[in-house]
């Protein structure tokens, strides 16, 4: 696969990981009432159950970013690669994590309906769930945060995409990466922060699906492996 192909692969992934978990997101939030962390579930069920299968294809989507960008940074910078692979993975698992935690107020509300446990206790559980889901995607981010400074260093380094893109990128992921880690510190600063990076994959996105990677380390225009070592720079 070329550079181009895999550049422009990535990007569209970006945009359905964005896409994907933003509107999983707004489904899940749109359906129960404030009133407590069961009430009205059962009522939006179904819009629930299709925004957790939306957020679940980010996932997807997140793991596949790294899997196809490996061959691009791996000639550049080995470590870089295999730690964003890694990243990648840690954020995709820990998305799918909060996913299910995020599900399971489905059956806490429908064991409250059947009046088959004291209400008390299966809010206190849903509530848990709820804060399980939120904590998983803060873990998430942590990790999206640390590795995305070192895929956009190698962006930088070796000019992968124009270098105000790539300095944009450290920037926004460095502060996403503190805005996380203050989440789950107790300050709720998070959203706030993570404008910057969000927009960045957006733009990202956007301009791998226009130019792709350019040919290089590894990556040759057709697509055959080029003969040179991994950089360890």
């Amino acid at each position: 696969m070329s550079g181009r192909t895999i550049g422009r692969t990535v990007g569209a992934l970006l945009l359905l990981a964005f896409v994907a978990y933003g509107g999983g997101n707004a489904l899940v939030e749109s359906g129960p009432g404030t009133a407590g962390a069961l009430s009205g579930v059962l009522d939006h069920q179904l819009r629930i159950s299709a925004g957790a299968l939306l957020m679940l294809v980010n996932s997807v989507a997140v793991a596949g970013i790294g899997v196809l960008v490996l061959p691009v940074l791996k000639p550049r910078h080995e470590i870089s690669a295999y730690a964003y692979l890694v990243g990648r993975a840690v954020e995709a698992v820990m998305l799918a994590v909060g996913v299910v935690l995020l599900l399971l107020v489905v059956p806490l509300a429908r064991e409250q309906a059947d009046g088959g446990a004291p209400a008390a206790v299966l809010e206190a559980l849903g509530q848990v769930a709820k804060e399980g889901n939120r904590y998983s995607y803060q873990i998430a981010m942590i990790a999206l945060g640390i590795s995305g400074v070192l895929f956009c260093r190698v962006l930088l380094r070796d000019r992968l995409v124009p270098a105000f893109m790539a300095l944009w990128g450290l920037a926004g992921y460095a502060v996403f990466l503190i805005g996380a880690i203050a989440e789950v510190l107790g300050y709720g600063i998070g959203v706030a922060l993570s404008v910057p990076g969000g927009l960045f994959e957006v733009a990202l996105g956007v301009l791998l699906i226009v130019r792709g990677f350019p040919a290089g380390p590894g990556l040759d225009r057709d697509g055959s492996a080029g003969d040179v070592s991994p950089a360890l720079r």
